[in-house]
């Protein structure tokens, strides 16, 4: 066990040494209901033992830092024009897409038609939230994942070997989405409105997906590729410790395509690319688009889901809002299966991936966690380059 101070506070990650009971102080942290949050504003100095990764040596702390010397760039596409009768530029967005979907699997939008006051407010309303008094907050505390409004640290707390140091305000959206009353007062006017501007860009990109893919632009909508939504208002606090820690570690998404509105102030998100981390610079007015592991299935292997992390930081809080497009387990569209496009399959190109719904797909990957590795290991039929 950590040894404390006579205030309760661990004395520093030097104090951790041998076994400890993780079980009972995962248990004790959930049971407080206050998150990570609540721990800095208790004013600690050391991190709890839990949200130690022993993996983080100390020749390794140098590739925890932004990769801010890297030569290579996320791509940033310009989607002014994509409505305009001028066909030639929407030819030229969507192969910027395709190559950036090939090489990179992620990429930055900017006028995308979402308004940039739009994307602040929704900052502001995820910041507001955890930013709240605790008892307020406690309300909406649960590990319960089929509730759609959910407030809680890490949902693979209590599987993961180490935690993460961020807390998440998690909404389900779509298909069915929560009533206005079941929503936080704090930010619900404009998560609704949030949401309904992200659904309508998720539509725009899967018809850029699939042209860019050679497909029917309606090919991934008809497919159910935009059916659910999630949203999650992610908060990192400040870490005292960021050595020590990750504010979320390295994974790569489990749906289909992510949306991403970072805030300006904080960075601190990283893509693996050509074996180096790569950070993706906020842009004031930009969403962060990236492929996600069902998409990668779907497409076999033609688009590609990169890991990426954020790593803990002294300055904070950063604020994001991930809006995930998956169907969640329980739900009807959920049982749908999904296997490689016939289209884009041959003899010369067989599938990769074997058929599984997303339903399955969510429970492997709740299960494993972020532990560093794909979720579509377990799927593929056959290695890559065979």
């Amino acid at each position: 066990m950590a040894t404390t101070s006579t205030s309760g506070k661990a004395e520093g990650a030097e104090a951790y040494s041998g076994d400890y009971d993780r079980k009972s102080e995962l248990k004790a942290f959930d049971d407080m209901k206050t998150g990570v949050k609540g721990h800095v504003d208790s004013g600690i100095m050391k991190i709890p033992r839990i949200f130690i990764h022993d993996e983080i040596k100390k020749e390794e702390k140098e590739k925890l830092k932004p990769a801010m010397a890297s030569t290579y760039k996320v791509p940033i596409i310009d989607m002014e024009g994509l409505h305009t009768d001028h066909t030639t530029r929407r030819s030229e967005i969507i192969k910027e897409i395709r190559d950036a979907c090939q090489t990179w699997g992620f990429f930055q939008i900017i006028n995308h038609g979402i308004p940039t006051q739009v994307l602040d407010e929704m900052i502001d309303g995820v910041r507001q939230f955890h930013e709240l008094d605790s008892e307020v907050k406690k309300q909406f505390y649960s590990r319960d994942l089929t509730r759609k409004v959910v407030y809680n640290t890490n949902f693979d707390f209590h599987t993961s070997p180490a935690a993460t140091w961020r807390d998440t305000l998690y909404f389900i959206m779509a298909p069915h989405p929560p009533t206005p009353q079941e929503l936080p007062q704090v930010c619900r006017d404009i998560l609704i409105k949030y949401s309904n501007s992200v659904q309508k860009l998720g539509l725009c990109l899967l018809e850029l997906f699939s042209e860019s893919l050679g497909l029917h632009k309606n090919h991934l909508e008809k497919l159910g590729c935009a059916v659910g939504l999630s949203i999650f208002g992610q908060y990192y606090p400040a870490c005292p410790e960021p050595e020590l820690t990750f504010a979320l570690r390295d994974h790569s998404d489990s749906g289909f395509f992510t949306v991403l509105n970072q805030d300006t102030q904080i960075g601190g998100l990283q893509v693996l690319h050509e074996n180096q981390w790569v950070d993706v610079p906020p842009l004031h007015g930009a969403l962060v688009v990236n492929v996600a592991d069902l998409l990668q299935l779907i497409t076999n292997d033609k688009f590609k889901s990169v890991v990426h992390r954020v790593i803990a930081q002294k300055i904070a809080p950063r604020v994001s809002v991930a809006s995930f497009f998956r169907t969640i387990p329980g739900d009807v569209d959920a049982k749908k299966v999904y296997g490689p496009i016939k289209e884009l399959v041959s003899d010369e190109n067989p599938p990769l991936y074997r058929e599984t719904t997303t339903e399955e797909y969510l429970m492997h990957f709740q299960k494993k966690g972020l532990d560093g590795t794909s979720g579509l290991l377990r799927f593929r039929l056959q290695k890559e380059g065979n």
